[in-house]
């Protein structure tokens, strides 16, 4: 599908600045875009991203000012946001439009749990009870145990393991809010891709991005329950304990290790070889490699135990004092 900037905008009820015919074929994320795509602007941390893009439509807030000139065509709207929820949702319209009338697919599908359009690599087992959706490709040697669930155009490396109740390529948790107090849907058009080598525990969740996708590197391991958010990118060979929580847009490094119950906050970067002690809450991002962190919100462990004593040696005074 194909549609022009001229059309987005009026679409949008936004202002044009640049090339009216400029093509759009997807939206994209504003870090991954390429000729085609149609990405928006609205957090200040990604604004670097603004001056190279390669996207070929840019939708910003009408009150942002560029520092440089700006290579894309841009459509400048009152509320970014809100326009990324008009624009996924046209989007996925579009998309349902040239699926409809595939009633071969929906008769396969009352008796299979593979859609007739998915890619099986030779020497996979897929237990009973799994869903493979539409477009999903699943490389070689993998095991999929029973009640797994992988959602249309997902991607699984080889030697991959996905335990009972894994949960892939789910909606990302997207809401527009309104003034009114009410959200709308950001339809999730991305999708998951999961190299090789990865184990993925029971009932572990991992989202669909709202465009590109969310991506789990080569020899990742994630224990039961734990839940990755839209368009995070996880870094190879790391490992996180029961019921870590990753937010949306992080990125996580290379060779990390997630105690049980830690959680990361959204749009942050952790960096290579971090080690996250159980229960911790990590609120920003962390650029210095190799250290181990602990408590919420998270300290360095040195730091942490210095203050913890300090924390134990006022309360033994308080008691005395109380006596």
């Amino acid at each position: 599908m194909e549609i022009t900037a001229q059309t987005l905008a009026q679409l949008l009820g936004g202002e044009l600045v640049g090339d009216p015919q400029a093509v759009v074929v997807r939206p994209a994320r504003i870090e991954q875009a390429r000729k085609g795509d149609i990405c928006f602007y609205a957090n200040p941390k990604y604004e670097h991203y603004v001056y190279d893009t390669k996207a070929s439509v840019l939708l910003v807030n009408k009150t942002f000012e560029p520092k440089q000139p700006v290579p894309a065509t841009m459509i400048r709207v009152d509320n970014a946001y809100e326009s990324v929820s008009l624009l996924l949702d046209f989007f996925s319209k579009m998309r349902h439009q040239q699926k409809k009338g595939n009633r071969l697919w929906a008769r396969l599908s009352l008796r299979r749990s593979v859609a007739c359009s998915a890619r099986i690599g030779k020497g996979t087992h897929i237990f009973p009870l799994v869903y493979v959706g539409p477009r999903v490709k699943i490389g070689r040697n993998c095991i999929l145990y029973p009640g797994v669930r992988i959602y249309h155009d997902c991607v699984i490396g080889d030697n991959c393991i996905l335990h009972a109740g894994a949960v892939i390529g789910a909606d990302g948790f997207g809401f527009a809010p309104h003034e009114d107090g009410t959200y709308s849907k950001i339809q999730q058009l991305g999708n998951v891709v999961i190299e090789d080598d990865v184990e993925i525990g029971a009932n572990a969740a991992v989202d669909r991005s709202t465009m590109g996708s969310t991506v789990i590197h080569r020899g990742v391991k994630l224990d039961n329950l734990c839940h990755i958010a839209h368009n995070v990118e996880v870094g190879e060979n790391t490992v996180m304990a029961a019921m870590t929580g990753i937010a949306g847009s992080t990125k996580i490094g290379r060779h990390c290790m997630f105690g049980g119950q830690s959680g990361v906050n959204g749009h942050v970067s952790i960096a290579d070889n971090t080690t996250v002690a159980a229960q911790t809450g990590v609120l920003g991002t962390i650029r210095k490699p190799g250290i181990t962190l602990i408590g919420y919100p998270a300290l360095e462990y040195g730091t942490y135990m210095r203050a913890y004593a300090k924390f134990r040696a006022s309360g033994r005074d308080d008691k005395h004092k109380s006596e």
